[in-house]
């Protein structure tokens, strides 16, 4: 077979093209207007090209290499495009945006290596990463999921087991669901398969990394147009749709297969789109490595952009999956793989986002609509034992549904140097629950606890609708000769269903920046800033028939009731100072130290912990009864370093150190379970000959902490739970260990007549290292794994009172290797 394809391959390459093509259109980044007769320039090239009057260009012919491309205009500042691939089958377009020059109103710094950086902005002059679609593509370990390769930026750590498979986003210390996340400036709510309600985290991200063109992270000072962000905004920049020709490419590995097609859907190439559609074979890979779980998931996006005429541009996307996770049979049981079965539950989620964006140019400016709509459908079973199914054995069945329509306008001007942005949104919400549900209990009395460990609640939410509103305005301008840049911005939210939700000084948030110019190449930022964000819908949506603990499955009908309706927005107040350090336009150094201080955090009535510790595992977050007094605090200092391709190499190196601590409800700050207090990213990659790219990337995270196991209420339970129990009044008293592993990623492409084939190997944690995660307790099981062993002989009673309780090392090395193939058609 091997021989078969290298022969195939080979015979190909005798009508290999030796030329390619790239086009694209150039605008002004501050009003969006076309930029005629930029010259476009290919270094290491005598090819070249004026843009028309479209702000157009294209170039044919072109040698089949990497290339760093540089566009110029009189009155706009220089910028360079790295690591542009030109190859034989797909014909690359870019977006380019310049920034003028010969204004006041830049991105605070005079010298051109600050303002060709294109990371930081007047509004947001720190904090600020960006990544492109080539680096998401080639960085080791991502496996084309930008969800992962975010980790590798500075702050951004991966939960408590580092090395694990989920893409929970920790922010500098935040929990993983007070981050925001835009799709060319639509809200997409889910950002991941198999999704934790509440929160963000999942196994596999949904974003196609074929639309991307690149991705920008702001870990603070935050645009003021952007609501329900605490810890993080990442905007996601979709491509055009090549207006030349119609082009695709198909991605099959050992885990999915992805196709993606673009093209005009006019002669004239005014309206274009780009389609694809994903399909996960990771059910059979399971099935293969003889693991009991069965992911399997289908996703689309798609993006259709009409130019209405010369001022006004309608762009419609749509993204959605839909995911089912279920069990199968195992050829050789062990503890750990029986565990499984019945400590995770039974999956079936769908959700999409539909939006339209309609741009309008006017005068020294623009005007942006956007309306959207998302819905996220979400069901949960889980029983005793999952592969028999009894309903009598039911102890987990939950249904919900999110669904919000939005409608959004911000104006964008500049006026005698000053940059204005102001605007308005508003949403209509829907949300409806079920939920069957059983529990340990919790209620004080311990007499009760003895003789009922176990308690049952259902209801199905009275909440149908409400309304949220919002209004924000920013200006910003540059002083003393461009060198000192300020900004400031006010954002207020409301809603409908909270006691005080309707009251716009409760949400009132400020934030100002400042930038000024110490040298040519060093620049010194700092920001202050208040954020607000709204309880998730699990929480506003739940509601009791049996306040204020349920206590007894046999409590006498009654009407649920929302208890939730006196949360208050969380509150996250940012102060932050660093450097930046720029060498030239592809070598970029930043120091930041931050603090940020957090109000109004939920905590669990149930149990007194604070909500901000949960979101890392495939449960429900928020479905209780909670109070928002929590309190909370994250300090560190983080350090980055870029280097852009620009002849073979390209490097990124980030270090953070910071600590996470939130209270109870005796407001004692405490380690958080997200406190690693060290994360270290290395990721590194080299352009050999002949078309061969080696990537590697090592990453070091500390231990987490987490919380030990109650083992009287966790024996008591653990048949009818699956799992055990914490001891929250230790809660997160122990740590795991600290965590290290390397990922490496090969590229070997083909450039054919017409066609591109890039084969790939992906390896993560090539160097098998062990990956620490908490222990899982269980009981003990015989020797054939038949059943469990009891104290007595006997078959084992239903309140574990002859079980013996052990407890798995969850330390095995996961590797994960994927070998696949892309071909650009």
């Amino acid at each position: 077979m091997k021989q078969t394809l290298l022969l195939l391959l080979f015979s190909f390459s005798v009508f290999a093209q030796n030329s390619g093509r790239i086009s694209g259109k150039i605008v002004d980044q501050l009003t969006q207007k076309p930029i005629s007769g930029v010259s476009v320039t290919l270094d290491g090239s005598t090819k070249g090209v004026n843009a028309d009057e479209k702000g157009a260009f294209r170039l044919t012919g072109l040698a089949l290499k990497t290339y760093n491309i540089s566009f110029s205009a009189v009155g706009y500042e220089k910028f360079t495009a790295f690591n542009v691939i030109i190859n034989a089958g797909n014909e690359n377009y870019l977006n380019i945006e310049l920034v003028p020059s010969n204004q006041e109103l830049t991105e605070v710094v005079v010298t051109q290596n600050r303002r060709t950086a294109k990371a930081a902005t007047l509004e947001s002059p720190l904090s600020v990463q960006r990544l492109t679609s080539e680096e998401i593509k080639s960085n080791p370990g991502g496996n084309f999921d930008v969800s992962k390769v975010i980790q590798t930026l500075p702050g951004v750590g991966g939960g408590p087991q580092g090395g694990g498979f989920r893409n929970d986003i920790i922010i500098r210390g935040g929990g993983p669901n007070e981050n925001v996340y835009y799709l060319d400036g639509i809200e997409i709510p889910v950002l991941n398969h198999f999704q934790t309600q509440g929160s963000s985290g999942g196994p596999q991200g949904i974003l196609n990394v074929s639309f991307i063109e690149d991705v920008k992270l702001s870990s603070s000072a935050f645009d003021a147009r952007y609501d329900n962000a605490l810890s993080s905004v990442f905007q996601f920049k979709q491509r055009t749709g090549n207006p030349n020709k119609f082009q695709g490419n198909a991605r099959l590995s050992a885990t999915e297969f992805a196709l993606t097609t673009e093209g005009p859907l006019s002669k004239s190439g005014k309206t274009t789109f780009l389609a694809s559609v994903r399909r996960s074979y990771l059910q059979f890979l399971f099935q293969a490595l003889d693991l009991p779980i069965r992911p399997n998931f289908w996703d689309a996006q798609f993006k259709i952009t009409k130019q209405i005429n010369s001022t006004t541009t309608l762009s419609m996307m749509g993204l959605g999956a839909i995911d089912d996770f279920s069990f199968g049979t195992l050829k050789k049981a062990t503890p750990e793989k029986l565990y499984i079965y019945n400590s995770n539950p039974l999956i079936n989620q769908w959700n999409y986002t539909l939006g339209l964006s309609l741009k309008k140019l006017v005068d020294n400016g623009y005007v942006n609509i956007a309306l959207s709509r998302n819905v996220f459908d979400n069901n949960f079973l889980r029983y005793e034992d999952n592969l028999k199914k009894d309903p009598s054995q039911l102890n987990f069945d939950y249904s919900s549904r999110e669904t919000e329509n939005k409608l959004r306008l911000d104006v964008n001007k500049n006026t005698n140097g000053w940059k204005i942005n102001y605007g308005l949104s508003t949403q209509f919400v829907e949300y409806a629950n079920s939920t069957y549900q059983v529990l340990y209990n919790t209620t004080p009395n311990p007499a009760i606890r003895l003789s009922n460990p176990i308690t049952t609640f259902s209801y199905t939410s009275p909440f149908n609708s409400m309304w949220k509103y919002g209004a924000f305005a920013q200006v910003s301008k540059t002083f003393l000769d461009s060198k000192l840049g300020l900004s400031a911005g006010l954002r207020t939210d409301m809603n409908s269903f909270t006691d005080t939700g309707m009251d716009p000084l409760e949400t009132l948030s400020p934030r100002v920046s400042l930038s000024y110019v110490l040298s040519d190449k060093l620049t010194a930022n700092a920001s202050v800033g208040r954020y607000f964000k709204l309880a998730p819908y699990t929480i506003l949506g739940y509601a009791s028939s049996s306040f204020p603990f349920p206590t007894y499955s046999s409590f006498a009908p009654v009407s649920p009731v929302l208890v939730n309706q006196d949360a208050k927005y969380q509150q996250s107040d940012h102060y932050v100072a660093g450097l930046e350090y720029l060498q030239d336009e592809s070598l970029r150094f930043t120091l930041e130290g931050f603090v940020k201080e957090y109000a109004n955090v939920p905590i669990s009535n149930r149990n007194g912990i604070s909500l901000a510790n949960l979101g890392g595992d495939f449960n429900i977050l928020g479905n209780e009864d909670v109070t928002t007094t929590g309190k909370g605090r994250a300090y560190g200092l983080e350090f980055f370093a870029q280097k852009k391709l620009t002849d073979k190499f390209f490097g990124i190196l980030s270090y953070t150190f910071y600590r996470s601590m939130y209270s109870g409800f005796d407001e004692k700050l405490i380690a958080s379970s997200w406190d690693n207090q060290h994360l270290l990213s290395i990721t590194w990659g080299y352009k050999f000959p002949r078309n061969w790219e080696l990537g590697l990337r090592f990453r070091y995270q500390g231990g987490a902490p987490y919380s030990p196991y109650d083992e009287t209420t966790s024996k008591a339970t653990y048949l009818t739970l699956g799992q055990g129990t914490f001891d929250y009044s230790r809660l997160n008293s122990q740590r795991l260990p600290n965590f290290h592993s390397s990922d490496v990623r090969i590229d070997k492409k083909y450039n054919l007549k017409k066609t591109t084939i890039d084969l790939f190997l992906d390896v993560t944690n090539w160097y098998i290292a062990v990956n620490p995660g908490i222990p899982t307790y269980t009981f003990k099981r015989v020797e054939d794994n038949s059943g469990f062993a009891t104290t007595d002989g006997l078959p084992i009673m239903k309140n574990g009172a002859n079980a013996i309780p052990t407890q798995l090392l969850n330390d095995r090395a996961q590797v994960t290797p994927t070998i696949g193939f892309i071909v650009e058609f």
